[in-house]
């Protein structure tokens, strides 16, 4: 199992923080997931489901179980 060199700490606090607009993504290397999230905020819809996408994410990034673009887990704090 191979881990992430990225931090789980900013990965958690961007997810937190700023989780709808999908910055935790663009900062892992997930680019077009990063993008959806950012172009979907946009519509009332929208905010509504990547809140809850961000709010997925924000928990598997405090249990460690969140992952970056090459599929490698964020475990470092």
């Amino acid at each position: 199992m191979q881990i992430s060199d990225k931090s789980r700490l900013a990965t958690f606090l961007l997810a937190f923080f700023l989780g709808p607009l999908g910055v935790h993504r663009f900062y892992v290397g997930k680019i077009g997931s990063g993008i959806a999230m950012l172009l979907l905020t946009l519509t009332i819809i929208g905010m509504l489901a990547t809140g809850i996408w961000s709010l997925v994410d924000w928990i598997m990034a405090v249990s460690g179980l969140f992952r970056d673009a090459d599929e490698r887990l964020i475990k470092a704090w």
